[in-house]
């Protein structure tokens, strides 16, 4: 047993034998909503596609592909299944192991991120995803990929890549570049310079406060909203970046209206908090006493792990692959915001660091911070504590 919930280790039909008769996992406890806003925010962030069934179904025909794909499959490729919305029984009529218990699953609003309705035969006719589809996992209460949903946690297990790969929209060179994203990643450029430097997708808790929320600090948190919605979901909407040359407009406009409420759901994910079994508190307590005498430069404010500063750092100055943040506005790269680290491996914008010794081993490199074996890990004991 976990501190928040129980795991169930079974196969699968014994699984669902044992769901059926009565046994049950425990939901973990979610960020609080407290306000009507918070509330709206919270529909929008987990189920409006803002329209862009436009180009999901129309352009791309991810419902003919979600046809095809069998539920074992899905789950393979990282999508993930709400437990509060999943009618076991329901799902076994269905054939849990073909691709009517896709389709079943679907019906039941239950797989995360992707809404689909359905045509008199049965069969898919539009589907769309939502901000949830990178930007929420779910804690594996039943199976892995099944369980309750955790809003803002970044879905390090989705293969963005191979699953666009599936859609008939890209030519087979594209399909090839997509094909070798890592799981866990999306290029959020590649469909206006043709360029692949895929990015690790970011959590979406405990920004609350936080400045620079994106990797490369091109806008706060409803500019980055506005520019997903619209250029990379496909959203009916309008966005507008000179310094980018996008100029989209869509009228009516379904996704400016939405952003003041989506923000204010985002500022209301707290951070999940790590338990105490999870670090070693005394040497998480010396660490701390490393990290400021050797990180607290750039990492500032409150507990020294914010970036509110406002300054940007040249690739080279942290010894960051420089490729992507040419592609961006800026040049550069924003400090990181340290945030429950230990829940979202691998690290930096482009998970080139596997593990938090890995981080600690690059600075140590690259700032060439003076610190002996025993402060290396306990400055990981400390990042772990975060």
């Amino acid at each position: 047993m976990t501190s928040s919930f129980v795991f169930c280790r079974y196969s699968i039909p014994l699984v669902f034998a044992l769901t059926l008769s009565g046994i049950s996992c425990r939901r973990s406890p979610e960020s609080p909503v407290s306000t009507e806003l918070e509330k709206q925010g919270r529909e929008i962030f987990r189920y409006d596609t803002f329209g862009d069934e436009r180009f999901w179904t129309d352009t791309a025909q991810l419902h003919k592909t979600l046809e095809k794909i069998r539920p074992l499959q899905a789950l393979g490729l990282g999508v993930k299944v709400d437990l509060a919305h999943l009618n076991l029984a329901k799902f076994l009529i269905h054939n849990p192991f073909g691709t009517s218990g896709t389709r079943e699953l679907l019906r039941q609003n239950a797989v995360v991120g992707v809404q689909a309705t359905f045509d008199k035969s049965g069969h898919i006719a539009k589907a769309g995803i939502t901000c949830a589809f990178c930007h929420s996992t779910v804690d594996n209460a039943l199976l892995p990929g099944i369980g309750y949903r955790i809003d803002g946690g970044a879905n390090r297990d989705l293969k963005v890549g191979k699953i666009l790969a599936m859609l008939p929209v890209f030519t087979p060179a594209q399909k090839a570049v997509l094909n070798k994203w890592p799981k866990g990643s999306y290029d959020p450029r590649m469909n206006f310079d043709g360029k692949s430097t895929p990015l690790m997708l970011p959590p979406a808790y405990g920004l609350a406060g936080v400045k620079n929320e994106t990797y490369t600090a091109e806008g706060p948190i409803s500019y980055w909203n506005a520019y997903v919605a619209v250029t990379q979901m496909h959203g009916q909407g309008s966005f507008s970046d000179p310094r980018l040359g996008i100029n989209i407009v869509n009228n009516p406009d379904l996704v400016t209206p939405k952003l003041a409420a989506l923000r204010a759901y985002q500022h209301s994910i707290r951070a999940p908090v790590p338990s105490s079994s999870e670090y070693n508190a005394s040497a998480a307590a010396k660490g701390r006493q490393v990290f400021g005498a050797n990180c607290a430069s750039c990492h500032v404010n409150g507990n020294s792990t914010d970036n509110n500063q406002g300054v940007l750092h040249a690739p080279a100055e942290t010894g960051m692959d420089p490729t992507y943040a040419e592609r961006t506005s800026q040049k550069k790269y924003r400090t990181t915001p340290l945030r429950a680290l230990k829940k979202h491996a691998p690290y930096f914008h482009d998970g080139s660091a596997t593990t938090l010794e890995d981080v600690v081993n690059h600075y140590a490199r690259v700032r060439n911070l003076q610190l002996s074996g025993e402060e290396k890990k306990q400055l990981v004991e400390y990042l772990k504590s975060l």
